[in-house]
């Protein structure tokens, strides 16, 4: 949390009584403290935290069979989704977790009743707090934190904290503690002196790889090895389709401020690559003062350009309506927490749990911010919704991880697809960041350092392929080599899948990587689950074109394809088709994808995977073979 938006109580209002101390257990920790943070001071012990203590969800421990029973091929109720409110109730933590944390915070924190309060989801239980009586009920220390490049100061405690044992198994997680300002990163390149130190800056520094402006505009397929086009791309994937059930299906593009577009940039990519379009707009929903920002440059404005312009050139009607998600205010920005409390009201911290050092507080304050309520379950999730920016899962916590990452889950057993770049560092983080063997983000660092949520089951990580240069639109591709490695490898903090168990035991008995596992974690989630061209898409910016290249292009590209079969499925009668990972690791699926087997994706020193037949930490099962997965998905039920 920033200094500036903390206050101190003056010694006559504290009333912190002396007390038998508790025994009590780790619940967090953190091995290292995140690039560009030192400590410079401990924190004022009358300073005020809004504490915030995130309740265990009650059968979370079900999610994943939950999710199975919907959507394996193999189960009776495929594509039986759940309601919002089924959800919510299935989830919702227990009244014994709510009157115990309660409970502790009165008799062993003494806090007063009147300063505790319940948020409206019933997930979290809030608490203004001096440090003081922070330290004394998590068995921690706060100190002040400096960024080094930016001079922004947080407040964090040191190394972990502690809860007692009879607590500590209602709780998933206290805020603010260890969470420090990680960056949230579009997948995408950055210059090397940029840094971001807010996670709900997300939108502000970092930018996609970024070519020279293309001074011949090539409609034919003869160039797709130079440029890509969106004729490119239905050739590669073989992606014919007339939408019909274009008031039955939807999907939304993620954008978080003051990523932006020029609305005239359209036309200009229409008018070259698909005239009936002409005219064509997103439908934007903002989500907490979410705005589309005027006269934006080029860094802010390519991202957003390159996601709409192929999502609505792919789909290819003004009659399907494109939701434009722009999440977060021009001065507060937002984070992934953001979007999802204004997916879920189930989810939203209404009143508290936001993490003020990780995600934009709402009403903003300040001058042209947005002053209304925080969007809680506003908008209905689209039934795909597509993202390109992520983490180092060595950013975060694992408790803060997993919390979002069930969240994933549980708004697709009602039948959303979460689509997500893998990242464009290969096995480890850009500009050579990689981990070393104390877990620090590091330049040169051996060790490989995962993405997150790409490890994150739930989702559908997309890494990145490419044309061979000389070679035709119709020959195999190969994993990204020019410009960026596509990422993947291995998750560090969530276990290998049951669905995907066979195919990654299949790679490891194969195709052994030959790496010292102290640098990699092949029990982890394995990922990308697939992947589609990421290289040098042809993008209208400001009245010119560019290339434009990474994995954030390559999500949205299979977003929008994938976005065909729900509409073939919809005007069958059907339902979407929600998660699809069980679905396309199963037997059923075999060979509904573009097997990819050249390349690999370096970083950490190594040349990281290799692409090999069948799933590889690079390019996943492979590419889209659109009548194949329309024809697999037409016969579930």
């Amino acid at each position: 949390m920033l200094l500036t938006g903390l206050f101190t109580l003056s010694v006559a209002s504290l009333s912190f009584a002396a007390h038998t101390p508790v025994n009590r257990v780790e619940h967090e920790s953190r091995r290292s403290l995140p690039v560009g943070w030192t400590p410079v001071r401990r924190a004022e012990p009358r300073t005020i935290l809004p504490l915030s203590v995130g309740l265990i969800q009650s059968n979370l421990e079900n999610l994943e069979a939950y999710l199975l029973d919907v959507s394996h091929p193999e189960s009776p109720n495929y594509g039986k989704h759940w309601t919002p409110a089924q959800v919510a109730d299935a989830f919702r933590p227990s009244k014994e977790s709510v009157n115990t944390v309660h409970s502790w915070l009165v008799e062993d924190g003494r806090i007063g009743a009147d300063r505790i309060k319940l948020s409206t989801s019933g997930s979290w239980i809030l608490a203004n707090v001096t440090v003081e009586e922070a330290e004394q009920l998590l068995g921690t220390e706060y100190y002040v934190y400096q960024h080094e490049e930016s001079g922004k100061e947080h407040l964090a405690c040191h190394k972990g904290y502690h809860l007692p044992e009879h607590i500590s198994k209602h709780v998933d997680l206290v805020t603010p503690t260890l969470h420090f300002d990680a960056a949230v990163k579009r997948h995408g390149g950055v210059e090397p002196d940029q840094t971001l130190t807010s996670a709900k800056d997300i939108g502000r520094i970092t930018q996609p790889h970024l070519g020279g402006v293309i001074h011949n505009i090539f409609s034919d397929l003869e160039h797709c090895d130079e440029t890509i086009t969106l004729a490119c791309l239905r050739v590669l994937y073989d992606f014919v389709y007339a939408p019909v059930a274009t008031n039955k299906n939807t999907i939304g593009v993620v954008e978080y401020t003051p990523q932006t577009h020029n609305a005239s940039d359209f036309d200009l990519f229409f008018a070259n690559f698909s005239k009936s379009q002409v005219g064509e707009r997103p439908k934007l929903v903002g989500m907490d003062g979410g705005v589309i920002v005027p006269d934006g440059d080029l860094n802010s404005i390519a991202e957003s350009s390159l996601d709409l312009q192929y999502v609505l050139g792919l789909i290819g009607t003004k009659r399907q309506e494109v939701q434009l998600y722009q999440v977060g205010d021009p001065v507060e920005s937002a984070s992934f927490n953001n979007l999802l409390d204004a997916l879920d009201k189930a989810y939203c911290t209404s009143g508290g749990g936001d993490d003020p050092t990780q995600d934009g507080i709402y009403p903003d304050p300040a001058p042209g911010g947005y002053d209304g309520p925080e969007d809680c379950g506003t908008v209905t999730p689209a039934y795909i919704i597509t993202t390109s920016y992520g983490y180092q899962e060595a950013d975060l916590t694992p408790a803060y991880m997993q919390r979002q990452c069930a969240e994933y889950g549980k708004l697709s057993l009602t039948g959303v697809t979460f689509v997500y770049s893998s990242g464009d560092a290969g096995v480890g983080g850009r500009n050579d960041v990689c981990l070393d063997e104390n877990g620090n983000q590091v330049t040169g660092g051996k060790i490989f350092s995962p993405t997150f949520p790409g490890g994150c089951p739930y989702v559908t990580s997309v890494g990145a392929t490419q044309v061979v240069p000389g070679h035709k639109v119709t020959d195999p591709e190969s994993a990204v080599f020019q410009r960026f490695p596509s990422g993947g490898g291995f998750s560090n903090v969530f276990p290998r899948a049951d669905f995907q168990k066979n195919a990654v035991a299949n790679y490891l008995e194969k195709y052994p990587p030959g790496y010292p596992s102290n640098i990699w974690n092949a029990s982890g989630r394995a990922f990308p689950d697939v992947s589609a061209n990421g290289l040098n898409y042809s993008v209208a910016t400001n009245g010119e074109f560019r290339l434009i290249s990474g994995t954030s292009a390559s999500a949205p590209t299979f977003a929008a394809i994938l976005s065909a079969v729900n509409d073939a499925r919809l005007a069958l009668g059907k339902k979407p088709v929600g998660w699809i990972n069980p679905a396309i690791y199963s037997p059923q699926f075999n060979g509904v994808f573009n097997d990819i087997t050249n390349g690999s994706n370096p970083n950490c020193g190594t040349q990281g995977f290799k692409a090999t037949p069948g799933w590889d930490p690079v390019t996943g099962l492979g590419t889209p073979n659109f009548p194949k997965m329309l024809e697999k998905w037409l016969l579930l039920p």
